[in-house]
């Protein structure tokens, strides 16, 4: 170094510690994950969009690692990434799912302000029952037990979980528990509900203003596990007076959250 001016190596090894490069380094593992073959580093520079003197000055720290193995000119997974692997599904095993989920329910009732509740279908599908939930701090806040049921046609979770159904399996449902009103603005006309469904099912998310009790708003979308299969509706339940004039932030918010929580389960 002279005259104040860096030598290319050492502005290549300041650039290897930035938060662009733990980026890359995430990226490029994924890249290595999704192929069956060993990968070229053009390949890799085409696929992620980065110089390859940036790549394989990564590659180099990576296989020092035994995190990547070169193989003929191009790169694949080493042993040392397989381990980590294996490191990161006992941990998953050892954090349970609930504490996951608990976590973004938590970090959701901060952010709406709002009792944040998780609800799950029961095996008759008829109902849907609360078996978490974070409560609001505000003085006025939307109250439920945990246990309480609630049908699905009339709740923001109800119809979010009845999203992941079949058009068929939705009508078979609204004809067989024939809606009643649980409120004075409650939906029972059943074309209706089956297009509340199906906006729903496009939108990913649910919302009900005043369906299962008067003053009541709800926002509910979907968590899913690794498989993904449905583990349950994250639902922001609101007075309905404070949630007028932001109900698409607390749809945004919702979906959002309940995105996350499924990413911190496995689902991709």
């Amino acid at each position: 170094m002279s005259d104040g001016v860096q030598e290319p190596a050492a502005i290549e090894e300041r650039r290897a510690g930035s938060p662009q490069s733990v980026t890359r380094v995430i990226r490029l593992l994924e890249a290595l994950c999704a192929s069956n073959e060993p990968v070229s580093l053009a390949d890799l520079s085409r696929r992620l969009g980065t110089p390859k003197s940036s790549l394989a000055a990564l590659l180099r720290g990576l296989a020092d690692e035994d995190l990547v193995v070169a193989s003929d000119g191009a790169w694949r997974l080493g042993p040392g990434a397989f381990g980590l692997g294996s490191a990161l599904t006992e941990a998953r095993r050892r954090l349970h799912s609930s504490d996951l989920i608990r976590e973004g329910m938590r970090r959701l009732c901060e952010t709406t302000g709002e009792t944040v509740l998780l609800a799950v279908g029961d095996h008759e599908g008829d109902m849907v029952t609360y078996v978490d939930l974070v409560e609001s701090r505000n003085v006025v806040r939307y109250s439920v037990t945990i246990g309480d049921r609630r049908p699905f046609y009339a709740t923001a979770g109800g119809r979010a979980l009845l999203s992941t159904c079949s058009p068929e399996a939705v009508s078979s449902y609204l004809k067989r528990v024939a809606p009643e009103r649980l409120a004075e603005t409650t939906e029972i006309d059943l074309e209706a509900l089956e297009q509340a469904v199906e906006r729903a099912r496009k939108d990913g998310y649910a919302q009900t203003v005043d369906q299962a009790a008067q003053g009541v708003t709800g926002t509910a979308s979907v968590i899913r596990d690794a498989a993904g299969g449905v583990v349950g509706a994250l639902v922001v339940a609101a007075p309905s007076e404070r949630a007028q004039g932001r109900l698409d932030q607390l749809a945004r918010q919702t979906l959002e959250e309940a995105a996350a929580i499924s990413r911190s389960l496995g689902f991709r």
